[in-house]
C-alpha cells in the first residue's frame, strides 16, 4: 500500500524521492555598512529565508531569530537562485547567518512543500557577515583579474595572496570566465573555489569584463551578482576610500557579428558615464579621503585600445579627471603596466597572472603587485 502511495505522488509531482540540496554557496554580495545579500543555489525549487543573529557571544539559537526572506513585488520568491537582502546591520560590525531551503514539490493551485536543508549551524557554526565600515582606520583587499576559468590560478591566488581575518574583501576586476553560456561556468569557472576559500564569510565587488557580457546566459549576470544599484556599475564606501566600480561593456564594435546584431554597448556607455557624472558630485564621493575606480578596461592608448575601450576614455575620463581619483585599477590585456600619463591620476594596470593587494591606512594607498606564489614584483604608493 505504502508503494502505490508513493508512485501516486511522484506523479502529482507533490513527493520527491531525494532531499533536497545546496549545491552552490552560499557567498555574500552588495555588502553594505548597513545591509548585504546572502546568495546560494539549491538543485530544485525552494522557499527560502535566512536568520540572523548579532555575534554577541550568545548560542545562534539562544532566541527566535528574525528571517529575511527574498521579495518580490511584496511576495515570498520561490526558485532555484535564492537571493536574501539582510538590512538594519550596524556599520562595522559582524553578524552570524544560517541559510535554509524549503522544497517545492508543486505548485498546482495549492504549494505543497518537502523537507528543509540548512547550513549546519550546530556542528560548523554559522556565516558571518563583516559591514562595512567607513570609519576604519586601515584596510586592505585584494583584486583579480582575467582568470577565465581557470581554477588553478584562484587557488593559487587565494592561497598565497588572501588572509582571513586581514583581507576585508576582494575585487573580481573582469573576465574570470571566458563567456557565461550557461551559470555552470559561474560556479565551476571560480565561484565554488571562492565560496570554498572565502566567499560566504568575506565579500567580494565583482566588475564585469568584456567576456562577461558574451554567452546567451550572460544576459542573466545579475541574477548571480546583485548590486546596490541594480546595475552592474556601482559604489560603496569603505574606511577613508571611495570606491567606483564601473562597466565598460565589450570592446569590439556593436556591428561585430560575433552578437549577432544583439550588441547594444554604445548607447550602454553612455547611459554609465550619465550615472558617473552624479556619482563624481556626490558629497560621498568628494568627502572621501581616497578614491579608488576599479575598471576592466584602461583607457590608456596601445595594441588594445580598440573601439569599447576608445569610448571609455573620451566618455568616462573627462569625468573622472574632474573628481581627484587617487587611482584606477584595470586588467583586460594580460600586460602589467603603470601609466601616469594617460589621465589626471594613476592607472595599475595588472596581468592575467599577477594579482593586486592593496593596503590603505594613514600612510595612503600602497598596491603591491604579486605573482600567483605571492612574491611582490612590484609596488606603487599613492597619498
Amino acid at each position: 500500500m505504502k508503494k502505490v502511495l508513493l508512485a501516486a505522488l511522484l506523479l502529482c509531482g507533490v513527493y520527491s524521492a531525494q532531499a533536497i540540496k545546496i549545491i552552490h554557496g552560499p557567498y555574500l554580495q552588495a555588502v553594505t555598512d548597513t545591509e548585504a545579500t546572502i546568495m546560494w543555489v539549491t538543485d530544485v525549487d525552494a522557499l527560502s529565508w535566512v536568520e540572523v543573529a548579532p555575534e554577541d557571544g550568545k548560542h545562534f539559537y539562544y532566541r527566535e531569530r528574525a528571517r529575511f526572506y527574498h521579495t518580490v513585488m511584496g511576495r515570498r520568491a520561490i526558485g532555484t537562485i535564492h537571493q536574501v537582502r539582510v538590512t538594519g546591520l550596524e556599520p562595522g560590525k559582524k553578524y552570524r547567518y544560517a541559510i535554509a531551503s524549503r522544497e517545492v514539490l508543486s505548485q498546482k493551485g495549492k504549494i505543497h512543500y518537502g523537507s528543509v536543508v540548512s547550513t549546519n549551524v550546530y556542528r560548523k557554526g554559522p556565516q558571518i557577515i563583516p559591514t562595512l565600515n567607513p570609519k576604519k582606520e586601515s584596510i586592505e583587499f585584494v583584486v583579480m583579474n582575467d582568470v577565465h576559468a581557470k581554477n588553478e590560478k584562484m587557488e593559487a591566488y587565494l592561497t598565497h595572496c588572501f588572509k582571513k581575518g586581514e583581507t576585508d574583501f576582494v575585487v573580481f576586476n573582469g573576465d574570470m570566465v571566458s563567456s557565461i553560456p550557461s551559470a555552470e561556468i559561474l560556479y565551476k569557472g571560480f565561484l565554488d573555489t571562492a565560496v570554498k576559500h572565502f566567499a560566504s564569510d568575506v565579500p567580494f565587488y565583482y566588475v564585469r569584463g568584456n567576456h562577461e557580457t558574451r554567452g546567451l546566459y550572460a544576459v542573466e549576470y545579475l541574477k548571480h551578482f546583485p548590486t546596490t544599484t541594480g546595475k552592474p556599475y556601482y559604489t560603496f564606501t569603505h574606511g577613508n576610500t571611495f570606491f567606483i566600480m564601473l562597466d565598460g561593456g565589450e570592446d569590439k564594435p556593436d556591428s561585430s557579428l560575433e552578437y549577432y546584431e544583439t550588441a547594444a554597448y554604445d548607447g550602454y556607455r553612455k547611459e554609465v558615464a550619465e550615472w558617473l557624472k552624479k556619482v563624481v558630485e556626490s558629497e560621498e564621493c568628494k568627502q572621501a579621503k581616497h578614491r579608488i575606480v576599479c575598471l576592466h578596461m584602461p583607457p590608456v592608448e596601445g595594441h588594445k585600445m580598440w573601439h569599447g575601450t576608445r569610448q571609455i576614455q573620451e566618455m568616462y575620463l573627462p569625468l573622472l579627471n574632474k573628481a581627484n581619483i587617487s587611482v584606477m585599477l584595470c586588467g583586460h590585456v594580460h600586460k602589467y603596466s603603470y601609466h601616469t600619463d594617460q589621465a589626471a591620476f594613476p592607472i595599475v594596470v595588472n596581468s592575467f597572472e599577477d594579482a593586486l593587494k592593496v593596503k590603505i591606512d594613514s600612510n595612503g594607498i600602497k598596491v603591491d603587485v604579486v605573482d600567483m606564489m605571492g612574491a611582490v614584483k612590484h609596488t606603487h604608493s599613492f597619498r
